[in-house]
């Protein structure tokens, strides 16, 4: 415990310290969770949509989606989606007549976690649709609301509280899985964490440091989403 106290210098925001880094890595790790979560939300979206009032065939391809990005560890999905998914798009594109693209790292890791979310959120949203009482759906169709119109004003504000504890663990799943894009050499918090642990051998410090701010993001999410869960549950009766 004594050296990792003298090893504190290394955190500092000046000279060789690695604070700056570590801000930095913290910045990108929220960066990729905030854009994944996102796209996950909108492919879960429109999964659910398409399980629920789909045709078969548009039913059965959703099915098998969500089953093999399930099915699949994360690990094996980041470096099957990362480097196979890359190459397949340049190919297309030379395909196409045009010239290979080179895809950043930021967007690549939005795009890969945002597919593995959106495999956990189809499930969670769909699963939220159907808690909603078919009356209300009903009720709005029977005043002559377009199909749109009940998705926006009824069918989504009521599955709100249905869908809001699964989607608050996808945001923390997904938080953590940016720690899997180390593997791939993307700088997030816990490439930066990893560097610096090497760099200067104080891997229990720096190692803690990384938990600990993990831990923070994961206190602050949690208020966030307590927050507008309460929100959206207003009029409701407490459940707590």
């Amino acid at each position: 415990m004594g050296e990792m106290f003298a090893n504190w210098h290394h955190l500092s925001f000046s000279g060789d310290g690695w604070g700056w880094n570590l801000l930095r890595g913290l910045s990108s790790t929220v960066q990729i969770a905030a854009g994944a979560y996102l796209l996950g939300l909108t492919i879960g979206l429109l999964g659910a949509l398409g399980k629920i009032n789909g045709s078969r065939l548009t039913q059965w391809l959703l099915e098998v989606y969500t089953t093999l990005i399930r099915a699949v560890p994360e690990l094996v999905l980041i470096l099957l989606l990362y480097y196979a998914g890359t190459g397949l798009i340049n190919e297309l594109l030379e395909l196409m007549g045009y010239q290979p693209v080179d895809i950043s790292g930021l967007v690549a890791g939005i795009a890969v976690l945002g597919i593995v979310q959106g495999a956990y959120a189809t499930e969670v949203i769909r699963g939220a649709m159907l808690a909603v009482p078919r009356g209300q759906v009903e009720a709005a169709q029977a005043f002559g609301m377009s199909g749109w119109k009940v998705l926006l004003r009824i069918i989504l504000p009521a599955m709100l509280p249905f869908a809001l504890p699964g989607l608050s663990n996808l945001w923390l799943i997904v938080t953590k899985d940016t720690a899997l894009l180390a593997v791939v050499g993307f700088s997030e918090l816990a490439m930066t964490t990893r560097q610096a642990a090497g760099a200067t051998r104080a891997y229990f410090m720096f190692f803690a440091v990384a938990a600990g701010i993990y831990l923070a993001l994961t206190l602050v999410s949690n208020q966030v989403f307590r927050l507008l869960e309460k929100r959206v549950r207003r009029g409701q009766p407490d459940v707590n």
